[in-house]
């Protein structure tokens, strides 16, 4: 663990020593995420809650929909209610189907942390204490005026995650800080890799004056990486990201990749942790919302990036 984690890691385990003398322990969190079973890039997520529960001394549980049905999701928000945990941290990746259950899971007396999907707007409506994420528009519309600095105009968007609604608010603020229409340029690849690969080559192949390629992940990213070395782009045409991975890492020191979007996963599951056991033994609250993205990480800054990808970024 680096010198920063390593700093905060003993800042917060004196705090927890110095709440164990004063206050009774035994809380327990649940966070319920959108993610499937297969996507690698929550693995990050798990090591914040992992790390922030054992620092806190607050007893944690991760819960899923194995293959990323959002139904599957509310049926687990339920449950994890249903068990009487203190709290509940957890994205909302489609509103429609996820804010009945949570709004029920807060009226019901349990305190709720929104992170990663939705916005601070959302997350006030439905009476969660805050949000912690990034705005996913405000991340792509930021990452379509870096490209239009850079000259971009055309653009393919992979969306592997079609059915969350977050995904392609991504896209389509990619597209608005372009100034272009998001139209037909964004598919919907699915997850499995070897059709992400396929269809990227397809579109580019029908597409041949296409600018830039965005991907939301390493779910799409990396067969994209394969896809562009097999036709000879690697490297020639403009590759902007979200989130990190290490193919990413490896990708943008190549000068395959341009940029990297970072939302920081770390925190979105780290801070709630913190948040909710301070308000739970102290009554302290943060009054704002906490912004973990966007960060472009590019070549420039990349050794920290890369020895920690997957792992804490």
């Amino acid at each position: 663990m680096n010198t920063i984690f390593k700093t905060l890691a003993a800042t917060a385990l004196a705090v927890a020593s110095t709440v164990g003398a004063a206050q009774a322990e035994g809380e327990r969190y649940v966070l319920v995420s959108h993610a499937p079973d297969s996507d690698s890039w929550w693995n990050t997520i798990k090591n914040g809650l992992a790390l922030g529960c054992e620092q806190m001394d607050v007893e944690c549980e991760y819960r899923n929909p194995p293959t990323g049905d959002l139904a599957d999701m509310a049926r687990i928000i339920e449950q994890a209610a249903a068990s009487g945990p203190d709290g509940i941290i957890t994205t909302l990746a489609d509103p429609d189907v996820l804010s009945g259950p949570i709004r029920n899971a807060v009226e019901s007396g349990i305190d709720v942390i929104i992170i990663n999907s939705g916005t601070p707007d959302e997350a006030r409506e439905i009476g969660a204490l805050m949000y912690v994420g990034q705005p996913e528009y405000d991340a792509g519309f930021a990452a379509g005026q870096r490209a239009a600095g850079d000259g971009i105009e055309s653009f393919l968007c992979v969306n592997h995650y079609i059915a969350q609604p977050a995904s392609t608010q991504r896209c389509q603020g990619f597209a608005d800080g372009l100034g272009v229409e998001l139209g037909n340029q964004m598919v919907d690849s699915g997850q499995d890799p070897s059709e992400i690969q396929n269809r990227v080559m397809a579109y580019l192949n029908a597409n041949p004056d296409t600018d830039a390629v965005l991907t939301l992940g390493p779910t799409s990213a990396d067969p994209t990486i394969l896809a562009l070395d097999q036709m000879g782009l690697a490297g020639d045409i403009y590759f902007g990201t979200f989130d990190l991975g290490g193919d990413i890492v490896g990708a943008i020191r190549d000068g395959v990749i341009e940029w990297g979007i970072d939302q920081q996963p770390f925190l979105q599951a780290y801070l709630p942790v913190v948040v909710l056991t301070n308000y739970h033994r102290f009554g302290v609250l943060p009054g704002n919302n906490i912004n973990s993205g966007p960060g472009f990480v590019t070549a420039d800054a990349l050794d920290l990036v890369a020895e920690l990808a997957g792992e804490y970024r």
